[in-house]
């Protein structure tokens, strides 16, 4: 593996054999620290938040 920052940007370089299924689950927690990044929300408003959606869904 390996990982460079490039001015704004980190690329992460991965062997291509690694799983797939693990690279996806890397993959969504870097998406979630993204987008919560700059959150002011409580984690109980995103629990709540998170129950309802998994309702209607599930």
């Amino acid at each position: 593996m390996l990982i460079e920052r490039i001015e704004n940007e980190v690329i992460i370089r991965i062997p291509s054999y690694e799983d797939t299924s693990d690279l996806q689950k890397f993959i969504d927690f870097i998406s979630y620290k993204e987008v919560t990044a700059k959150t002011k929300a409580k984690q109980s408003d995103i629990d709540k938040l998170a129950t309802t959606v998994n309702f209607f869904l599930f």
